[in-house]
């Protein structure tokens, strides 16, 4: 029999299945943000001991990897100072005529629909190292956004 109508088995077939990609650069996060990665961790584990078979241990391992491998590498921010902008922060701030407050977060907790934005965003890059009162440019605009407080995020 030739080769190419041979098969080892089934498994040759399947998709195949990748790690969770990492972000890349450091994993920054606040006090929040290794609460919320501890608390994964001990999910995954959990799910790892109850996973009803192969496939969903398989699964559940993958998960714990990536969540193990990001509290190995995290580290708590310092906290920002009052009236300067960094990870940590809670930012009040007007960009076209609108005012927004966010908090800015590591990677993640970030959640832009609950107002928790990544550092890594663009918005948050414009913002970190302004003060109040400040204007940072965004969007290819000059002075788009006006920082109009800064504070550290309420634990």
């Amino acid at each position: 029999m030739s080769v190419a109508f041979r098969r080892e088995g089934d498994d040759e077939h399947l998709e195949p299945k990748f790690e969770l990609p990492i972000p890349p650069g450091p994993n920054i996060v606040t006090p929040r943000g290794l609460s919320l990665i501890e608390t994964k961790v001990a999910e995954w584990n959990a799910a790892v001991a109850a996973a009803p078979d192969e496939e969903a241990r398989k699964k559940a391992l993958r998960d714990l990897a990536y969540w193990n491998t990001r509290l190995s590498t995290a580290r708590v921010a310092n906290p920002p100072a009052d009236d300067v902008v960094g990870i940590g922060s809670r930012v009040t701030f007007r960009l076209n005529g609108t005012e927004r407050t966010i908090d800015i977060v590591g990677h993640d907790e970030g959640e832009p629909d609950a107002g928790r934005v990544a550092f890594s965003a663009p918005l948050a890059k414009a913002l970190i190292g302004n003060g109040e009162g400040d204007f940072a440019d965004f969007s290819g605009k000059t002075d788009a956004i006006e920082i109009l407080k800064a504070t550290a995020t309420p634990a």
